[in-house]
């Protein structure tokens, strides 16, 4: 299993457009195969970061998930969308792979 991260750096005037952008990928994203965990938009802190989670199983999944959101009606009006309003500065992509299973059971105490 690989977990892509998306690191946005957003506009920051244009945060209610970067939260309909990631509520489109969360009906586009599942439906063309990846597994979303989430988007998440700034809080608190950095006003210019937001970040989209995603899994898949391989890079091979990875480039048919990607084919498949190419063709998608939402993902191609979604792509569309953010090239129009350029909420969007900049956006890196790093796949990740977990590294500490198994997790502990034990919990912390004071």
């Amino acid at each position: 299993m690989l977990t892509c991260v998306i690191r946005y750096h957003i506009d920051p005037t244009k945060k209610a457009e970067f939260g309909e952008y990631a509520r489109n990928w969360g009906q586009a994203i599942p439906r063309c195969g990846a597994d979303l965990i989430g988007y998440y938009a700034p809080h608190e802190g950095s006003s210019t970061l937001a970040y989209g989670i995603y899994n898949v199983t391989s890079l091979a999944d990875y480039e048919v998930y990607r084919a498949r959101l190419a063709d998608d009606p939402l993902g191609r009006e979604n792509y569309e969308f953010a090239q129009k309003d350029k909420f969007i500065l900049r956006e890196d992509r790093t796949f990740l792979k977990l590294a500490s299973t198994p997790h502990g059971t034990g919990s912390i105490t004071p």
